[in-house]
């Protein structure tokens, strides 16, 4: 990735300007901080035609000068400036949308609000996390591969495979600690679920990083994007990170979705450790989001598509950074970032529901399924944890004894369903796979 350029200082602009007139003229040709609705850092702005009678250093100070912070956290970056965000569109229209899809239960899928189904979706949603975050950051093995690990349970061949696990366990148990306040002991616990036996040095696991080792964020071509705070501050920064994240600082209101979206850029901005912070501060966020009742957040994996563009992530950081560290930039990316996240989840559970009809009405010709069969493998489908006996098959069809034993025992010969006898009763249950194996069987 191309670092961008930075962007002129404001204030030699200013004394540029030759006199107040002209720098009122600037200043009244100039009335939106957005250009064409996009918040535009000067890296794309010196690639478009400014206005007419204005230069190009022109027509970015009359941008600066309406970009005044509307608020600002204790975050200080490594030139001692606090970072400073602006509530342009779509901010405010992002937050109302997240409040009332990840909040509520305004529209939520069925599939999710159910407690039979619900749990199918959480599992999935925390593998898709562990998978894509552990791929973020170096991990290099397939995603069947990857499924197949977690679901099994076998131990990790490799330091990838282990990536993936620790990610899985973190995300499990980030759920458990969102009514926590956070603490640098609870960071550094984070960091060493995340970390351990996937770090080259294994002592770095669950501390700082100390002086001697140099951590910057660059490129494998030497190129320096980032240089982090220096060691001995870290202390003392993580102190304020975590009196901003549980909400004592700043005084001023500060929406929770800002809030999260900041400690995510803050864990990262710092560096504090020697490996580990992307996936670290991916982790405070979802923790914060949780803490703040945005449940769904339990089902929304952004991994993913971060994955797809990793420099437009790497990007909004190096924006912010280098524009006098104004945060709007990495809000705006983050909160498109949640848009996505929440759609590809909706489009998920559509297309699962899809299916699930399907395979509903293909039960109606499959000749090999009696009708009560196709009844109880359809109910099966909608209720997964779902457990049969012969005694209550025997009720529901008013058949006997014999019957029932027989329609169950054949569904559990061709795989549909899993029997185990417990206290001398047969107890059976839907197959995990019940979805693939009707496929099969249908064909």
């Amino acid at each position: 990735m191309r670092k961008p350029q930075t962007p002129p200082n404001r204030a030699s602009l200013i004394d540029a300007a030759i006199d107040g007139d002209r720098l009122l003229a600037i200043y009244r040709c100039i009335a939106d901080p957005l250009v064409g609705g996009k918040y535009l850092h000067w890296d794309n702005l010196r690639n478009h035609t400014p206005p007419d009678g204005l230069s190009l250093e022109e027509w970015w100070l009359g941008l600066k000068l309406q970009r005044s912070s509307e608020g600002v956290i204790p975050l200080k970056g490594t030139n001692v400036q606090q970072f400073g965000y602006m509530l342009v569109p779509p901010i405010p229209k992002r937050l109302h949308e997240i409040d009332l899809g990840a909040g509520g239960t305004v529209q939520m899928p069925e599939q999710i609000t159910n407690p039979e189904t619900k749990d199918r979706y959480y599992v999935a949603s925390l593998i898709e996390e562990a998978i894509t975050s552990s791929q973020l950051e170096g991990a290099a093995t397939t995603r069947m591969v990857a499924k197949e690990l977690i679901r099994s349970g076998r131990k990790p061949s490799d330091r990838s495979e282990r990536m993936i696990v620790n990610n899985f366990v973190t995300m499990q148990r980030i759920a458990e600690l969102k009514h926590e306040s956070l603490t640098p002991e609870l960071v550094f616990e984070i960091h060493r679920m995340i970390t351990e036996d996937a770090l080259d040095d294994p002592s770095a696991v669950g501390r700082f990083r100390r002086k001697e080792e140099k951590v910057v964020v660059g490129d494998m071509y030497g190129e320096v994007y980032h240089q982090p705070p220096p060691a001995e501050q870290l202390a003392a920064r993580m102190k304020v990170m975590c009196d901003f994240a549980n909400g004592k600082t700043p005084s001023n209101f500060m929406h929770p979705v800002l809030r999260s979206i900041a400690l995510h850029f803050w864990l990262a901005y710092d560096h504090p450790f020697v490996d580990g912070n992307g996936r670290t501060a991916r982790a405070l966020f979802y923790w914060s989001m949780l803490r703040h009742g945005y449940w769904l957040f339990e089902y929304i994996s952004i991994s993913p598509i971060i994955l797809k563009a990793p420099s437009q992530y790497q990007r909004a950081f190096l924006y912010a950074e280098t524009d006098g560290n104004d945060l709007t930039y990495f809000f705006l990316f983050h909160l498109d970032l949640i848009k996505k996240a929440m759609r590809r989840l909706h489009d998920y559970i559509k297309r699962k529901s899809e299916q699930l009809r399907r395979l509903e009405n293909e039960l109606r010709g499959i000749v090999a399924l009696n009708h009560r069969q196709r009844a109880l493998v359809g109910h099966a489908l909608r209720h997964p944890t779902q457990i049969y006996t012969i005694h209550s098959h025997r009720l529901s069809h008013k058949i006997v004894y014999e019957t029932a034993r027989r329609d169950l025992t054949d569904l559990a010969d061709r795989g549909l369903l899993a029997a185990k006898k417990t206290d001398n009763k047969w107890l059976f249950s839907p197959a995990g796979d019940l979805e693939k194996r009707l496929s099969h069987l249908g064909e």
